[in-house]
């Protein structure tokens, strides 16, 4: 099929472009991660209660740097990198790869689900904290545009949602070299901060930020919710492994992205240490005032950019929920025919627009969105270094001592900036939790519906032999063309071909009994996408397999089979195939056995508004015909 091939060429181009890749990599990966000096520095020195002096200045900027150095270098870049799904990342496809699509490991898909559900929620923040802060350097160029920074904020989101449905290839083509721009402009102002103050470079030393930890007891520990921000894009490198690789990340982490953030950070802290003050926003005071104005546009468009990525991953996110089974079938549109990635989730993007300008105009500042950032992602980062402690375990063999050392460690970081970011909890904090539980709870209904759907159909089937044995007896006619049933069975008769039977007393000539199977994997070979035997004279049984970043297709696997002489399926007239699927409507188990009434009902609403199964495989709806049932769950 067409997006497998892609897949092979893209794959084969990471290996001979690595730099292009990189570069590429610079866009999309690193806009979250790459804008956080606009806000996190402004955000330590709030949290450590107004100007420090040069030892907690010095204790600061070491806690930001080893963060950097111990989450997203260690753990991330040289650790999970190397944990892959057929070559995807994330928590997602790590779950899959642990913990299947059952629940016989329910701790890990747990684990994996909520922390899926905790990056949605702090990515409705992203957009809002970063356009908002990087808007905010207009108030130090002149008083003037402080009135108009919060409505220039929501305009430039307003735009940024509405145009996802148009696509974002063209445009995208330009992220990498803005980037590009952006990561050297902070690291020359981080220079030139430096210059002023270069003895704050000791502070690479972690002895510095040990001592301002121990020596400035709660607000010391507290600050660390502060110290957090600089990484909270670190999930994406992971997340965004599958588009371009493991090495071009790498090269763009360690070549561009580390050194410039190690820089910007580093400059700032040389101006608080030079005497500077620190009123308004430290980042922009690196900045010469002639060139403020640009170094705003220039922001506004790096953090534009850092937003888009968020609604990409979501997008993505969503799409692989989907194929494995928790969340509804939305309609997901292909909004590029040159790369996989570039859809677009009609629901998800207007629901993260809702919530995003909600904290927009509810908290109007960047200083109070930073209280709702960062407590989703960190519980999330923690949640990853479980399953990482487990994948060193099953993938990697390693014994349990040495697992266990390095999972401390992660535990041991991520635990504690959790704790100190639950200190936000009730500035804010709770926002995206609550946002998480919500699509966590929406999740765990919609998977328990649909195995309950599933449970009671497969209670009421016939045996293929006994259905068989019916045709024989009957003496049922066989008519010209050729039929597809899907089914969720794999063994037994399908609903839809036993009513097909039943009521026109008759099958065609040529059937193929299709179960579609969503595995754990991201993407599969063609010659793994469909198996298939004769089960008796004209009709054929076989399963249609598909990984879980792949568009069901059954058409193109029905050309698959034609084209490569499979048994049976050189007779199919793909012009004159008749595709029969199930409808099921939900009801409420009267004895009071089911689900609980309300999560019943939140299924069948998710359920009637959910994509149309023929549309979800793409099938030509003209050659559908739906059998309805009402099933009680």
């Amino acid at each position: 099929m067409a997006h497998a091939e892609t897949l092979t060429a893209d794959r084969a181009e990471r290996h001979g472009a690595p730099f292009a890749l990189g570069l590429a990599a610079l866009g999309i990966v690193f806009g979250d991660i790459g804008t956080s000096p606009l806000y996190t520095y402004k955000t330590v020195l709030d949290l450590a209660g107004g100007k420090p002096d040069i030892g907690a200045t010095l204790g600061l900027l070491s806690l930001i740097l080893w963060t950097l150095i111990l989450i997203t270098s260690v753990k991330y870049v040289l650790f999970a990198m190397r944990v892959d799904n057929d070559g995807e990342g994330g928590i997602v496809a790590l779950m899959s790869l642990l913990g299947g699509k059952t629940r016989k490991r329910p701790v890990i898909i747990a684990l994996g689900l909520f922390g899926a559900a905790l990056i949605y929620g702090d990515g409705s923040v992203t957009p809002a904290i970063s356009v908002l802060s990087a808007l905010e350097g207009l108030d130090q160029a002149t008083p003037f545009f402080k009135p108009y920074i919060l409505p220039m904020a929501v305009a430039i989101l307003v735009a940024l949602f509405a145009i996802q449905p148009l696509g974002t290839q063209k445009i995208g083509k330009a992220f990498g070299p803005v980037m590009i721009l952006w990561f050297a402009v902070i690291a020359l102002l981080g220079i030139g901060g430096i210059v002023k103050h270069p003895g704050v470079l000791v502070a690479i030393n972690p002895w510095y930020g040990a001592v301002f930890l121990a020596g400035h007891g709660m607000t010391g520990f507290l600050t660390l919710g502060g110290v957090f921000l600089c990484v909270t894009g670190a999930e994406a490198l992971y997340a965004d492994m599958g588009h371009f690789g493991p090495q071009p990340i790498r090269l763009s982490w360690f070549a561009v992205v580390f050194p410039s953030l190690l820089l910007c950070y580093a400059g700032q802290a040389a101006l608080v240490a030079s005497g500077a003050p620190i009123d308004g926003n430290i980042f922009y005071q690196l900045c010469p005032r002639s060139l403020l104005v640009p170094m705003v546009i220039l922001a506004t468009l790096a953090t534009i950019i850092a937003s888009q990525s968020i609604i990409t991953g979501a997008f993505s996110m969503t799409r692989q929920a989907i194929q494995l089974g928790w969340l509804p079938r939305l309609a997901i549109r292909q909004t590029s025919a040159e790369g996989y990635g570039q859809i677009y989730v009609g629901a998800v993007n207007w629901l993260l627009m809702v919530v995003t300008l909600g904290l927009t105009i509810g908290f109007g500042k960047s200083d109070n969105l930073a209280a709702a950032y960062g407590i989703a992602v960190s519980l999330t980062m923690l949640m990853t270094a479980a399953l990482l402690f487990i994948a060193m375990r099953e993938i990697w063999h390693w014994s349990l001592p040495a697992a266990g050392a390095v999972a401390a460690v992660f535990v041991v970081v991520d635990a504690s900036f959790v704790l100190a970011n639950l200190a936000k909890l009730f500035d804010g904090g709770y926002v995206p939790l609550i946002l998480a539980v919500m699509v966590y709870g929406v999740m765990a209904i919609w998977h328990r519906g649909a195995t309950g759907v599933a449970r009671k159909m497969a209670a009421s089937l016939t045996p293929i032999d006994a259905f068989m044995a019916e045709l024989r007896s009957a003496a049922i006619p066989r008519t010209p063309g050729t039929a597809v049933f899907l089914t969720r069975t794999a063994t037994d008769t399908p609903p839809v071909m036993a009513w097909q039977v039943r009521y026109n007393k008759a099958l065609q000539h040529l059937c193929f009994i299709l179960h579609v199977e969503i595995l754990p994997r991201p993407w599969l070979a063609e010659a793994n996408r469909v198996q298939i035997g004769e089960i008796c004279p004209g009709i054929w049984r076989g399963t249609v397999n598909f990984g879980f970043m792949e568009r069901p297709d059954i058409p193109a696997a029905l050309r698959q089979l034609k084209a490569a002489g499979a048994p049976g399926a050189d007779a199919i007239d793909l012009a004159d195939v008749t595709y029969y699927i199930a409808h099921e409507t939900v009801m409420h188990m009267e004895d009071g056995t089911g689900m609980p009434h309300w999560q019943e009902a939140l299924f069948g609403l998710m359920a009637r508004n959910t994509q149309h199964y023929a549309g979800f495989l793409r099938l030509p709806t003209d050659n559908v015909i739906e059998i309805g049932r009402q099933i009680a769950i």
